[in-house]
């Protein structure tokens, strides 16, 4: 069998590294909010070569208190695209804000920035790219008409750790989280950079979004019994940070083992009518996903299982066709593009210890699909 996902054999090559990082904590018996945090926080605005970084219990919390800390309130309006993980539209939907949304591109299923100017209205307060599958979206425009228009930009970085993006004529790179006003990050287990469990980030440049975060995150406390607004229990805690401490020296191999995986991919699958990611000039794809795109997914799925190869879909409904956003009133057909990935997409397996015998034999099965 080989797995869509293994996180055993990542935990088999780290467990020394592991250990020691709990044997740490344990010493110290700081659990919340103690030097693991700070030095993960460090570490990790140093490692995107930004200004702050502040530890929260989900990637979904970071996406809602990055909106709160932007000033994003109840009938003000968010922009974000039509195709992806719910995460992305509850945070906007949890400051009791209105998400707008956006069909994406079919080329990377990212929002198609072309579409964002016209459903800019005089409520709109913010846009809320998401980078999917582990490539940046079309930032350069989209940040054009933020400051056309006045809005933030808060990036979900969920699925983009270590992603990049080519500016200043191909003399600059940037990283994912580090364009907008404040980039959000998931530590869920899956991710190229996953705790075990849930864990999140957010990063800024701006010092006084910054200081709100860290209120916003811990109750909003000034001082162990004084309160200054109303906040929230969102901190990340100490063990996940010890262990994300480890895993951050690793990000940059294990993206690298990923794009080599996918270059395996490209080389190996010769099967036609099957659509391959497709990497963008000037993008630094970390592939958090290799997603795949056929007519035929329900036919192809079953004949891998059979092969003993694992797949997965992410997502096979668009979120304006879910039930709990049925008060957007969006229709069917009102994001085409969305609703056709949604019906076409699955991924194959995809980590950073897939070997290369397994990728081979992926392609090769893949190659010997009758239709």
């Amino acid at each position: 069998m080989i797995p869509a996902m293994d996180l055993k054999r990542q935990y088999g090559q780290i467990k020394k590294e592991l250990a020691g990082a709990i044997s740490r904590v344990f010493a110290c018996s700081n659990y919340v909010l103690g030097e693991e945090v700070k030095s993960l926080e460090k570490e990790f605005a140093g490692y995107l070569g930004v200004k702050y970084a502040v530890g929260v219990n989900s990637g979904t919390d970071a996406l809602f208190l990055a909106l709160k800390a932007c000033g994003i309130d109840k009938n003000d309006e968010v922009i974000t695209c039509a195709f992806g993980y719910i995460a992305s539209v509850l945070g906007i939907s949890y400051c009791g804000a209105k998400p707008v949304l956006v069909d994406v591109n079919i080329r990377d299923f990212n929002i198609d920035v072309t579409k964002i100017e016209k459903a800019i209205t005089s409520r709109t307060k913010a846009i809320l790219p998401v980078h999917l599958y582990g490539q940046m979206c079309d930032m350069i425009p989209l940040l054009r008409l933020a400051k056309r228009y006045n809005l933030k930009v808060i990036e979900d970085c969920a699925q983009a750790h270590g992603a990049k993006i080519r500016i200043s004529n191909g003399k600059k790179w940037c990283m994912a989280g580090t364009m907008g006003d404040v980039g959000c990050y998931s530590f869920y287990p899956t991710k190229n950079l996953g705790a075990y469990g849930d864990g999140g980030m957010l990063v800024t440049n701006n010092k006084q979004t910054y200081q709100q975060l860290l209120l916003l995150r811990d109750y909003g406390r000034k001082d162990r019994y004084e309160f200054v607004l109303k906040g929230y229990n969102s901190r990340l805690d100490e063990f996940q940070a010890a262990m994300l401490r480890v895993k951050l020296k690793h990000l940059d191999q294990w993206n690298k083992k990923r794009q080599q995986a996918a270059l395996l991919y490209h080389q190996g699958i010769k099967l036609d009518n099957l659509f391959l990611p497709l990497e963008s000039l000037g993008r630094n794809h970390v592939y958090h996903l290799f997603v795949i795109r056929t007519p035929q997914r329900k036919k192809l799925q079953e004949y891998l299982r059979k092969q003993g190869i694992g797949t997965a879909i992410h997502y096979p409904i668009p979120i304006h066709l879910q039930e709990a956003y049925r008060d957007l009133r969006y229709k069917e057909g009102a994001f085409p593009i969305a609703e056709q990935i949604a019906r076409e997409v699955f991924s194959l397996p995809m980590f950073p210890e897939l070997k290369s015998a397994e990728i081979k034999s992926v392609c090769q099965k893949l190659n010997c699909f009758k239709r």
